[in-house]
Order: structure tokens, then C-alpha cells, then sequence
């Protein structure tokens, strides 16, 4: 198994994590206060609510639970497995998620807030979906709960003595300060320009989605052109024989 984790997988969960960072701790900041980029915490807060009575404030839960599931379902759509593979549909799926977010964007400042919560919730989903594992490691890159506790873990085999890999060290502490430091970035963007802070994550991603799509043909292409070049080794090969 390949243990160190390729530069451009890095820094893409890195920029996705920072995203999500700012895109939540906006959520967290604006009209309903509640987060877009996990479920654990709304599903509890569903019991909470309900047995309270105060439908309003559950209905809002719900609506984030359920756009955060089916974003996660039109990644799986669109990419088709939790393996990274360079081949796979990752521009066509940032693509998604900033078009999401501009009609997410344009829904909060009509103050259409539910929607709009809907829509970043979706996002988020899609996001978080795009890359589960890459050898093994697992890559979330819209909350924190698994990576820290998969930090925690590996401090702890440390300890004991057994071996652990750096690279997965590097990553997940990577994808840790990147959320955390997206989140002090939002409270400032929020508090002097409201939900247009949105503007630079959305600005992050169709960067990102269309670098990408440049790397995926450079990629395809030298594929071909290496495919190419060892048939055409292999066909002299069998002439030299003969």
C-alpha cells in the first residue's frame, strides 16, 4: 500500500476543508444559527426539539439532515465510488456545489433563509461524499469528528510504540487547522459583509473545479501517450525476434 498521500490530494482536501469552514461557521453565524456541514449534532437536537414542541426549529433540523443526505446522494451519482481515482468526475461535482451555492447565496440575501439553509446543507453533503478514502485513509473534508478522532488514535498507537504513518499524520492535521482556520476567516467575511462571505469559498471551488478538469485531460492524455508508447516498444520487440 502507497503510504504517502500525493501533493495535489493534499492541498485539494486541504481548500475543500477551509471551504467548509467558512461555508458552516457562516450558517452557524446567520438567521437560523444552525450547522450545515455535519448531522450529528442536528439529529440530536431533533429529539430536542420535538419533545419541546417547537416545530419551527425542528423543521429546520430536518430540512439540513435531509439536503445533506441527498447532496451526498448526487455525489454518488456524479462520481460513482469513495475511492479517489484521478479519472473520476471530481470537476463535474465542485462544479455542482457552486452552482448550489450560488442559488443557496441568492436565496439568503431574498431572505429566503430556509431555502437558502437548504441549499448550503446540499453542498456540504456533496462535498463531504467526493472523497472518502484514498489507501485506506479516510478523507473528510466537512467536520471534524472523524479526523480527530483518527489523530487521537494514532497519538495513541505512538505511545505504545507501534508504528504509524507521518502522511496520514500530516493530512488529517492539514484538514483539522484548515476547517478550524476557515471558521475565524467567515466571522470576519460575515461580520462586514454578511452572507456574501460565501463569495470566497464559491470562488475557491470553481477555481478548484476548473484546475482540476485541466489536470484530468493532462492526465488522460499523457495515460495515452505512455499506453502508446509501450505498444510501440512492444511491436519492435516482436520485429527484433522474428
Amino acid at each position: 500500500m502507497q503510504d504517502k498521500i500525493p501533493t495535489w490530494v493534499l492541498i485539494g482536501a486541504v481548500v475543500l476543508a477551509f471551504c467548509a469552514g467558512i461555508l458552516n461557521a457562516t450558517a452557524l453565524m446567520g438567521y437560523t444559527h444552525i450547522s450545515v456541514s455535519h448531522v450529528t449534532g442536528n439529529v440530536s437536537q431533533v429529539a430536542v426539539t420535538a419533545l419541546a414542541g417547537d416545530w419551527e426549529t425542528l423543521q429546520l433540523f430536518l430540512i439540513s439532515i435531509f439536503a445533506f443526505w441527498f447532496g451526498s446522494v448526487i455525489s454518488g451519482m456524479i462520481i460513482g465510488s469513495s475511492e479517489l481515482n484521478v479519472r473520476r468526475h471530481y470537476g463535474y461535482a465542485m462544479y455542482t456545489e457552486f452552482f448550489l451555492l450560488c442559488l443557496s447565496l441568492t436565496l439568503y440575501l431574498n431572505h429566503h433563509y430556509y431555502i437558502g439553509q437548504m441549499l448550503i446543507a446540499m453542498a456540504c453533503g456533496l462535498q463531504n461524499s467526493m472523497v472518502a478514502t484514498y489507501n485506506g485513509t479516510v478523507v473528510r473534508t466537512t467536520h471534524l469528528t472523524g479526523t480527530t478522532s483518527d489523530l487521537g488514535a494514532t497519538v495513541g498507537n505512538w505511545l505504545v510504540g507501534r508504528k504509524v504513518s507521518m502522511s496520514k499524520i500530516i493530512l488529517h492535521s492539514s484538514l483539522w487547522w484548515a476547517f478550524f482556520f476557515g471558521g475565524f476567516v467567515a466571522v470576519w467575511l460575515y461580520g462586514k459583509f454578511g452572507y456574501l462571505s460565501m463569495i470566497l469559498p464559491m470562488s475557491i471551488l470553481l477555481f478548484s473545479a476548473t484546475s482540476y478538469r485541466y489536470m484530468e485531460r493532462w492526465y488522460t492524455r499523457s495515460e495515452r501517450l505512455l499506453k502508446l508508447q509501450l505498444a510501440r516498444q512492444k511491436r519492435k520487440s516482436r520485429r527484433a525476434k522474428t
